[in-house]
């Protein structure tokens, strides 16, 4: 994985509109068939050449939550970070991601209401540039009077 800054805590006191934070990550078989073993997911789609062959994507494609995960990471290690309780996420799939794809995973600062520690963060995966996954997270952020 490629992080644009280092992984830890950013505390609500420190965190501004408009802030980001990303990754990147090459999905692989390997992540594929890793995802199915812990979720039990094992959708031919994801895991059968031959049957993925003959549905509408034409190929195998890595679970649409093995992407939504990339956004769990860079919340939970970078934006907030490290403490973050996840409240909500909505999800919206655009399209595919196959193994063998570069997913870059962006998390930005939209609201923040202080006083509750609560962050809304507009999320969103892409491959080549091409937006697969669009999404929003509400999150309870560390703060340093609890520390």
């Amino acid at each position: 994985m490629l992080d644009n800054l280092p992984r830890g805590t950013i505390c609500i006191e420190d965190i501004e509109m408009g802030m980001t934070r990303h990754l990147r990550k090459v999905v692989t078989d390997e992540d594929i068939e890793m995802f199915a073993q812990v979720s039990t997911d094992r959708n031919p789609v994801h895991l059968d050449d031959d049957y993925a062959r003959d549905t509408i994507f034409e190929g195998r494609i890595a679970h649409g939550m093995l992407t939504a995960g990339l956004i769990s990471a860079v919340i939970g290690e970078q934006l907030p970070g490290h403490g973050t309780v996840y409240m909500g996420q909505s999800l919206k799939f655009l399209a595919p991601v196959r193994p063998g794809d570069m997913v870059y995973a962006e998390v930005k600062v939209i609201d923040i209401d202080i006083a509750k520690r609560r962050v809304k963060l507009d999320c969103h995966c892409s491959v080549d540039g091409k937006k697969v996954l669009i999404g929003e997270a509400s999150v309870l952020a560390p703060s340093r009077k609890f520390d």
